[in-house]
């Protein structure tokens, strides 16, 4: 699959969510602890960009998937409706 990243950010779209959280946050902590030369905090923040685009879109899938399961009058489940995120 072709995509419009960089090579070195090719993998992203592969990874769980829980994976690129986690490289996410480590390259926030990173920048924030300024434990990067220049030119490598500029490297990591647009693989940071990148990954936090990727767990925003699969957030938003993961969002339109959860339905909420309604009840009849006798208390027992009678289908199900989109989940009311607001």
């Amino acid at each position: 699959m072709r995509t419009n990243l960089p090579e070195e950010n090719q993998d992203i779209p592969a990874l769980p969510f829980e994976k690129a959280l986690a490289e996410l946050e480590t390259i926030v902590d990173q920048l924030e602890k300024g434990a990067v030369p220049l030119e490598e905090s500029i490297k990591i923040y647009a693989r940071g960009e990148a990954l936090k685009k990727h767990c925003e879109a699969l957030l938003k899938n993961a969002e339109q998937r959860i339905e909420k399961i309604t009840l009849g009058a006798d208390g027992k489940p009678s289908g199900t409706e989109p989940l009311d995120i607001d």
